[in-house]
């Protein structure tokens, strides 16, 4: 690279002044020639905006005036930022020195990759993939979003056998990638999303425009996870249920839509049933709660999306098959085992 590209790292925090004092000496040590740091505030009650104020008076603060949640708070928050690239960082992801320069140099060698992501490992466990991207996320046939490295819960070591950068479905929100002016053409995130599967729905959008997203297995950064929201957290069940199967209405062709999205309700049932079963009541409660959230975005709230560009090209990332079968039915608990 002749010069190189400016790109702003962006943290959206809510309540994360812990995090912000453990994890922002990591992201302040990143070795790029041309990078800002943004803290974007989403409202919060403890003592986050004080301490950056105090500690770090170099990093840009924008104070936004209630929570957004992630996908609200980003796209307020980056409407007030100016750079080529943008980072979206998680408040409590370690990077390490030289995470940036190869996503810059992988996205600065093909115009056509829109959004990529490092290698997302556990920072408890630094030698196993980490839930919320491993090293890129993939989606299957009816939906389910899962990662190398990453099949529903079975995290994998990390062994090199995902170091390859290569095209992926969607790229993770705890260390998203993305060019600006990708980012601004698609207009962000849904808002209605609020949290969760947002980003999932922004790649979809991304490849839908013509664009490929990548992982950089090269980058690598260490992700506490459910930072916000803990795993089990019933709001959180209800967002990934209802937020998926606004994804699927909104990118789906309608030849598909017709078969899969009936079939979605069927295996969601399916799940608040096994839910109830194994007396995780609030679960079965949160993904019933899921379907009518689910209607009630159909009738009051939905967009009409974008017309595809992208011709009959087919999407990257996506397994033509069930996830499900081929973990619960088969025994098949990694990535290379499934996608062969």
């Amino acid at each position: 690279m002749n010069e190189y590209p400016s790109v702003a790292i962006v943290i959206l925090n809510w309540n994360g002044q812990a995090y912000l004092q453990q994890f922002l000496p990591s992201v302040c040590a990143t070795q790029y020639p041309h990078f800002t740091i943004v803290v974007a505030d989403n409202a919060s009650t403890d003592n986050s905006v004080s301490f950056l104020k105090a500690h770090y008076p170099a990093i840009s603060i924008i104070k936004l005036e209630k929570n957004n949640g992630f996908a609200g708070g980003y796209n307020l928050a980056l409407q007030q930022v100016k750079s080529d690239y943008f980072v979206l960082l998680n408040s409590d992801v370690e990077v390490t020195p030289q995470w940036l320069l190869p996503m810059v140099e992988l996205a600065e060698s093909n115009k056509s990759i829109a959004a990529c992501q490092p290698k997302l490992l556990s920072y408890h466990q630094k030698n196993k993939f980490e839930y919320a991207g491993g090293s890129g996320g993939w989606i299957d046939k009816y939906g389910y979003p899962f990662s190398k490295g990453r099949v529903f819960d079975h995290c994998e070591d990390d062994n090199g056998q995902y170091n390859k950068a290569e095209p992926i479905f969607w790229a993770s929100g705890a260390a998203l990638f993305i060019r600006s002016s990708v980012f601004n053409q698609l207009s962000g995130f849904d808002d209605y999303f609020f949290a969760h599967q947002e980003e999932i729905d922004l790649c979809w959008r991304i490849q839908l425009a013509g664009y490929t997203i990548f992982s950089c297995p090269q980058a690598v950064v260490y992700h506490v996870g459910g930072g916000t929201l803990p795993k089990a957290n019933t709001k959180k069940t209800y967002l990934n249920f209802r937020n998926n199967k606004i994804m699927l209405s909104k990118n789906l062709p309608w030849q598909k839509k017709m078969w899969i999205l009936p079939l979605r309700h069927f295996l969601d049932i399916i799940s608040a049933c096994k839910e109830l079963c194994s007396g995780n009541v609030g679960s079965c409660k949160a993904i019933i709660k899921a379907q009518w959230g689910y209607w009630h975005w159909r009738f009051w709230h939905r967009k009409k999306t974008a017309t595809p560009i992208n011709g009959d090209k087919p999407l990257k990332g996506l397994l033509n098959s069930s996830i499900v079968w081929h973990y619960f039915i088969k025994k098949k608990k990694t990535f290379a085992e499934i996608v062969k």
